[in-house]
């Protein structure tokens, strides 16, 4: 499929949430399950990954990684036979960087019964095929909602940016410790 030849076209300088949100849904197998039954969690984080690397993917247009998976929580179980669909959205555009919000939900094949079953935010980073970050569109947030979830994104942001800076002192400070020389433990071994 050809896409449009004006990279404006195809790269529009802002995007709504809309135009990013994407559902993904899954069956869960024996394959997907520990030996309860229950769908492994590792399992779960990926269906989440693969979902919110779509709403990243169709806000950047461009190759996108996963750069961190900000926040987790698991809230029910997800059983052996379970419908299990995840739905995501960009909540904030940065410079190459996007957050994305997932949220899943699990059916009951046979009652119908629906579930919020787990939530994540993931942070993504575009990039070209030699690996360079690439510079996303902005993002307009439209419904009370989305811009609620816009404003957050940016405190989770800063909550990242200051845990980081705190490890990277943390990681320098144990660096500096094991580089230091001994010092003399007295007549220990006269």
């Amino acid at each position: 499929m050809n896409g449009p030849a004006n990279p404006a076209v195809a790269k529009p300088m802002v995007r709504t949430v809309a135009s990013t949100q994407s559902e993904m849904t899954e069956i869960i197998l024996p394959n997907d399950t520990n030996t309860l039954g229950n769908l492994l969690g590792g399992r779960l984080m990926h269906f989440i990954d693969l979902t919110g690397a779509m709403a990243a993917y169709r806000h950047a247009r461009t190759f996108v990684v996963t750069a961190a998976m900000d926040h987790i929580d698991f809230i029910e179980p997800v059983r052996l036979g379970d419908l299990l669909m995840l739905k995501s959205s960009v909540n904030r555009a940065f410079t190459t960087s996007m957050e994305v919000g997932v949220k899943v939900w699990a059916e009951h094949p046979r009652t119908g019964e629906v579930g919020h079953v787990a939530s994540a935010y993931l942070v993504f980073v575009a990039i070209d095929e030699q690996g360079k970050r690439q510079q996303v569109p902005q993002l307009q947030p439209e419904t009370p909602d989305e811009i609620r979830r816009h404003a957050d994104a940016m405190r989770r942001r800063m909550h990242r940016e200051a845990e980081h800076a705190r490890r990277k002192k943390e990681r320098l400070a144990t660096a500096a410790l094991e580089d230091a020389p001994l010092e003399d433990a007295g007549d220990e071994h006269s």
